[in-house]
């Protein structure tokens, strides 16, 4: 890789390891507060400014990932491809730090409240890591070596990867949303939340679907 080349990649893994600590130094304050003997399930409750302010920070959190994608290059693909790359990156070393600083997670089947958009979604430490590998393997084949633009999946390939992401949010936001009912909303479901299950099968097979898809991209790019 020459070093025109290199610069791109050393620099947006620079930046969204540097991002991932920013956000696990507000999650070590807000258990700090929170949860002084540390985290765990049931979750207690949160003033609603703050729940409001948590859905504020992960939207920005989302524009910060795509930004730097908007300035490398203009093609959608290619922002694509670094926001898959960036979110990868960001979101593994989100646990690398919270591993550094607080000693959590104990071990990967650790539960987690992942993401409020638009409802809570939890799941064991090891769901999106997975998905965090996935993406930075999708983000690389479609960039490296993409001198003469990133190399675009098939059809087939697209459709098996939107199912795979849509399987694996199911796989998030099924128990929140069973714990829903017309009296708990999204905002108050967070209140002495607890995930009785986590549902595997189903991200077994978002992860199985993803791989095929990954396999066919790669043949893809190997033929191309």
């Amino acid at each position: 890789m020459d070093p025109a080349t290199k610069r791109p990649w050393v620099w947006m893994t620079v930046f969204f390891i540097a991002m991932a600590f920013l956000e696990s130094a507000v999650v070590v304050y807000l258990r700090a507060l929170y949860y002084p003997e540390g985290f765990r399930f049931p979750l207690v409750p949160m003033d609603p400014g703050l729940v409001a302010t948590e859905v504020g920070r992960e939207f920005a959190t989302l524009v910060m990932l795509l930004a730097p994608a908007a300035l490398v290059t203009r093609s959608a693909l290619g922002r694509f491809a670094w926001f898959c790359y960036g979110f990868g990156v960001w979101d593994i070393f989100y646990y690398v730090w919270l591993k550094v600083l607080l000693d959590w997670p104990a071990s990967l089947a650790e539960p987690d409240l992942l993401f409020l958009i638009p409802v809570p979604w939890v799941g064991p430490v090891w769901a999106p890591c997975v998905v965090s590998v996935g993406l930075i393997v999708l983000a690389v084949l479609l960039l490296r070596g993409a001198g003469r633009g990133p190399c675009a999946p098939d059809r087939q390939t697209w459709s098996l990867l939107t199912l795979s992401a849509v399987i694996w949010i199911a796989s998030f936001v099924l128990e929140p949303l069973r714990l829903m009912d017309g009296s708990r909303s999204a905002g108050n479901v967070l209140d002495g939340l607890v995930p009785e299950r986590y549902p595997w099968p189903l991200a077994l097979m978002g992860g199985l679907i993803g791989a095929i898809g990954l396999v066919r991209l790669a043949v893809r790019k190997a033929a191309r």
